[in-house]
């Protein structure tokens, strides 16, 4: 089965994805949070997903971010639509930078580096990567 991973933004939702062995972390799609449920539904009647892994915004104090009234509303429609999948929260503090970094370093032009929805996918890639790390102990 499959983990999914959801950074989570008001105009644009990244999910990535573990193969079905969960070794390797891979961008799936950028989505607009109006489309995600159709999508999730969708996806999950080809695909079996073990559980849901959402970005948790934090500030540098590890308290709640401005967004994170906005993650906990889209937490609660993923539990209403798929309540067989459990869902875990994980800091999300950084990923957007580091995939910023990791798309600047790959050597794409400059239009390439401002794709915001690319970002937003890598930023899930890299959140559930961190996840994989940290379930492997």
């Amino acid at each position: 089965m499959r983990i999914m991973a959801f950074d989570y933004g008001t105009k644009r939702i990244g999910i990535a994805v573990t193969d079905p062995m969960q070794i390797i972390a891979t961008g799936l799609e950028t989505i607009h949070p109006q489309f995600i449920v159709e999508y999730l539904k969708k996806y999950l009647l080809t695909e079996q997903v073990e559980r849901f892994i959402v970005g948790e915004p934090k500030q540098m104090d590890n308290t709640p971010s401005q967004s994170a009234v906005h993650v906990k509303g889209f937490v609660t429609i993923l539990k209403k639509n798929f309540p067989e999948v459990p869902i875990e929260m994980l800091d999300e503090r950084f990923t957007s930078k580091m995939a910023s970094a990791t798309i600047a370093q790959s050597g794409m032009n400059k239009k390439g580096r401002q794709n915001k929805e690319l970002v937003d996918t890598i930023s899930a890639v890299i959140l559930l990567q961190s996840w994989m790390e940290k379930s492997a102990f």
